[in-house]
């Protein structure tokens, strides 16, 4: 298939999910928490008709809500965020898919309209931005790699979405904005019940 979707996931082990939300939260609710957030990712992601890949922080894990009916299974690379986005691109890409799409696991308010219409502006632009209130994103897509996007020394700061589509434009690319939604990064940012 020439779509294809990465999931990044972190595995569901205490002390190792949302820390900033526990801090406030307990250890205990925030499992509970980044389960709910899972559940919604997979919910809107499993009936998309292309190539879908998870890919876990630490293993990979085999009987869990990512049947393998569905779901490839990977494990990302050591080493920060960029680094790990970009093997992972590099790697679907290898198996040949044309448009790459990266989600992460903590937007509740991302619906499988809005992954659909992201797939749907890579057919006439080179890449979309999905920009988080916080000042990142909660999706990249692009039809090649850019390596400077996956250069950039502000991961997990406020200034991440400009900068990458600053990155994307002096790379003469084409780049789509999607709607601006809400990361679940603190407690304040919960929206759900779990």
């Amino acid at each position: 298939m020439e779509e294809a979707l990465i999931i990044f996931v972190r595995n569901l082990e205490i002390g190792q999910v949302k820390t900033r939300i526990a801090a406030t939260l307990g250890e205990e609710a925030t499992v509970k928490v980044y389960q709910v957030l899972l559940e919604r990712t997979k919910t809107i992601t499993e009936k998309l008709p292309l190539k879908k890949y998870v890919f876990y922080s630490d293993v990979i894990a085999e009987n869990d809500l990512w049947s393998a009916e569905g779901f490839e299974k990977r494990l990302q690379i050591e080493g920060n965020l960029g680094e790990k986005m970009k093997a992972a691109f590099s790697e679907v890409m290898r198996d040949g898919a044309k448009k790459v799409i990266i989600i992460g696991s903590d937007c509740y308010d991302l619906t499988t309209k809005i992954v659909e219409n992201a797939f749907s502006s890579l057919n006439f632009n080179d890449a979309v931005i999905g920009p988080a209130e916080d000042g990142g994103y909660y999706l990249l897509g692009l039809k090649e790699l850019v390596d400077a996007v996956f250069d950039l020394d502000e991961w997990s700061t406020p200034t991440l979405c400009n900068s990458t589509f600053y990155v994307l434009k002096e790379a003469f690319k084409e780049v789509v904005m999607l709607p601006t939604l809400s990361d679940v990064d603190e407690e304040k940012d919960i929206n759900f019940s779990y």
